[in-house]
């Protein structure tokens, strides 16, 4: 927990800033909308922090997002009864998603970037051809609940988080979690030390594309259906990863900090809403964060020392 409080103390600072402008924002129904509209990314962090913990990048949440909505309104068309089977395919199509990147980058020694820039690449475009650049059908009540409803004043969309949340925080505490982080750190390590370092490399990019089918159907009920309604999300869910203090190179980083990212990440994106600057701004805000994050990342990790030439004969 102690890895969060930085990034706590960022966001305590800038929700009081909020608070400041709009007095009425640390308000129960207040907050729990602006938790609302953080859950898909809070959510699709803390699936992308799975993947960079493990040494890997997962380029295609965005794209998967927007394919997901776009299917669930050509599949469901206002029909009821297919709510829930639609929903069902959904979780099924994110995990398949995740399968093949994960089996491709750990079996064919494909560099997860190219494999999950790819995907993107194909889903992007399996999405135009299907619709034209303009989404057919339309969600059904029973599916945008999820993204508009709740239980009491509680939004169903916090619910989740909160639910998911804790799950991710369990399955980082058990064996799973320290053989993925085994696997960050030195991956031939763990592999001599008997960590099956592709199936738990798998699993993590299957975890990932669960958090994009959820986030995707949080989405679609909050915000309708939309060609872009994924757009960009990729390298926010990074950068929010990035922001919470998990390194790029794997194995060091939490998922209470990753999850904290993502909420000051949309903090931050709400005040700058709040003093009227241009949203075009947050891909700038997102790339200055990105590197300023690896930047120190890079000052903090100790260099590598060079061996002395007597010790290199010693050694032979």
């Amino acid at each position: 927990m102690r890895r969060a409080l930085p990034i706590l103390a960022v966001l305590v600072a800038l929700l009081t800033a909020i608070a400041l402008v709009n007095p009425h924002f640390l308000e129960p129904a207040g907050f729990l909308a602006f938790l609302k509209r953080a859950a898909p990314l809070v959510i699709l962090a803390a699936g992308q922090y799975f993947v960079i913990v493990s040494g890997e990048f997962d380029l295609s949440v965005g794209s998967l997002v927007t394919a997901e909505v776009v299917i669930a309104a050509r599949l469901i068309d206002g029909d009821e009864s297919a709510t829930w089977p639609v929903l069902a395919l959904l979780v099924v199509t994110g995990l398949l998603v995740g399968l093949v990147n994960g089996v491709v980058t750990t079996r064919l020694r494909v560099p997860s970037f190219i494999v999950t820039l790819g995907m993107l690449l194909v889903l992007s475009g399996a999405v135009f051809l299907w619709t034209g650049g303009a989404p057919r059908g339309a969600l059904s009540e029973g599916f945008r609940v999820f993204g508009r409803g709740g239980l009491g004043p509680v939004p169903w969309s916090v619910l989740i988080l909160l639910v998911l949340g804790a799950a991710a925080i369990l399955l980082m505490r058990a064996d799973f979690g320290r053989t993925l982080m085994a696997a960050g750190d030195n991956e031939r390590a763990a592999a001599l030390s008997g960590v099956r370092v592709h199936r738990v490399k798998v699993f993590a990019f299957m975890l990932s594309g669960l958090a994009a089918a959820v986030a995707a159907i949080l989405l679609g009920g909050f915000a309708g259906v939309s060609a872009q309604v994924g757009q960009g999300l990729e390298f926010s869910a990074i950068t929010a990863v990035v922001l919470g203090g998990v390194a790029l190179g794997g194995g060091r980083g939490s998922v209470p900090a990753a999850m904290a990212g993502a909420v000051t990440l949309e903090a931050l994106f709400t005040l700058l809403n709040l003093y009227g600057i241009s949203g075009a701004l947050e891909f700038t805000v997102q790339g200055v964060i990105i590197i300023a994050a690896v930047s120190a990342a890079a000052v903090r990790l100790p260099r590598k020392s060079t061996p002395r030439t007597g010790d290199a004969h010693a050694a032979s």
